[in-house]
């Protein structure tokens, strides 16, 4: 994977571009979890997931801590959150620009 800073819109969107993240992702969305928790659904062994949760770390989109023996994972929403403006903004560019040429082809049409 290309190098991204640290909780970087690039990072955030790499990260999600793998399955197995969103659907960890999608997971933690309904609450923390700890990473044998988050790894029963898939058919991964404990060091892949590790890894799959420190390209999320990485994405700052994740935290996580130890109660004892066991890490616990949560959601951070502010990367999301950003991604979701960026989203939001090219959403309405593109739609003002295609609200153009729609008028503009309707004008050409004879």
């Amino acid at each position: 994977m290309a190098k991204y800073e640290r909780g970087s819109l690039d990072a955030v969107f790499a990260a999600l571009a793998d399955p197995t993240r969103r659907a960890m992702t999608e997971r933690l969305a309904r609450g923390d979890a700890s990473v044998s928790e988050l790894a029963a659904p898939f058919d991964l062994a404990l060091p892949s997931v590790t890894k799959h949760l420190a390209v999320l770390e990485h994405a700052a989109l994740v935290e996580h801590w130890k109660e004892g023996r066991v890490r616990y994972v949560r959601l951070a929403p502010a990367p999301l959150e950003r991604a979701e403006a960026w989203i939001a903004d090219h959403r309405a560019f593109w739609r003002e620009r295609f609200a153009g040429l729609h008028d503009l082809l309707r004008r050409a049409d004879p």
